[in-house]
């Protein structure tokens, strides 16, 4: 396994001295497909951030290629991109065009490479014939795909989607579950962000669940006893996930 992300006794102790992460060791493969789930507060949004440096370690390390995080911020940009929850906060332009070209044309993309690269990632994303649209015009899973685009646009290799089903419907969810697979299947590196597992936990290729800021449980997604997950805050995906079946994913 080539190791692209990693993290040794990570620690994250807030100012009035509760811990967030308490010690995670935690390897991000090339072209993993992670899930990361857990209650609400129990440090998987943190543990994310961590991964690339919009928080900082109380103690213990972050690496990336082996190489502490902080070492070269603009590499770690350029291959690994975090998609927020609230997606509306990284929509930048005017239009979905010039949202996605934001990113290339920061990291100093000439025209001609930004137009492809735009174009290439609203393919990707299903999003090709929206190019002229307002942001504000579209759905909410269409904004989703619309951030993706934007870290897709500046050759990420690794994507980490926060809470990615969040406030969406069936459609829109099946269709974010679809991309998912896509990546995938075209050598990504996925780290999902989730406490809506039934709609990936069949996708991915590990799970990391998080309690109390600690990793409880890493390994085989489908090996969890179906008692584990409400245990921890997690309704079982295995109860309910016949309608997020492979075969209704891929269309």
């Amino acid at each position: 396994m080539t190791e692209l992300l990693k993290t040794e006794a990570l620690r994250h102790i807030f100012a009035d001295g509760t811990e967030g992460l308490g010690g995670i060791d935690l390897t991000v493969g090339k072209g993993d497909f992670l899930l990361i789930a857990g209650r609400n507060g129990s440090g998987k949004t943190l543990l994310a951030r961590h991964l690339v440096g919009l928080s900082l370690p109380s103690s213990g390390k972050v690496l990336f290629k082996g190489e502490p995080l902080g070492r070269d911020l603009r590499a770690l940009r350029r291959s690994v991109g975090y998609v927020f929850q609230d997606t509306d906060c990284q929509i930048l332009g005017q239009t979905v065009e010039e949202d996605v070209a934001f990113g290339p044309a920061n990291l100093g993309f000439p025209p001609v490479e930004i137009h492809k690269r735009v174009n290439e990632a609203l393919d990707e994303v299903r999003l090709g014939n929206a190019a002229a649209r307002r942001p504000e015009t579209l759905s909410g899973g269409e904004k989703r795909r619309l951030a993706i685009a934007g870290v897709l646009a500046m050759g990420s290799e690794c994507l980490i989607l926060d809470e990615p089903f969040a406030n969406l419907d069936y459609e829109s969810a099946l269709d974010l579950a679809a991309l998912c697979l896509d990546l995938k299947a075209g050598g990504k590196t996925l780290v999902v962000v989730t406490h809506e597992l039934e709609k990936i936990l069949h996708l991915a290729d590990r799970l990391v669940v998080l309690e109390g800021g600690l990793k409880i449980y890493d390994g085989d997604p489908q090996d969890p006893d179906p008692g584990f997950f409400p245990a921890h805050g997690l309704a079982c995906p295995y109860e309910i996930r016949r309608i997020w079946s492979p075969e209704t994913i891929e269309r």
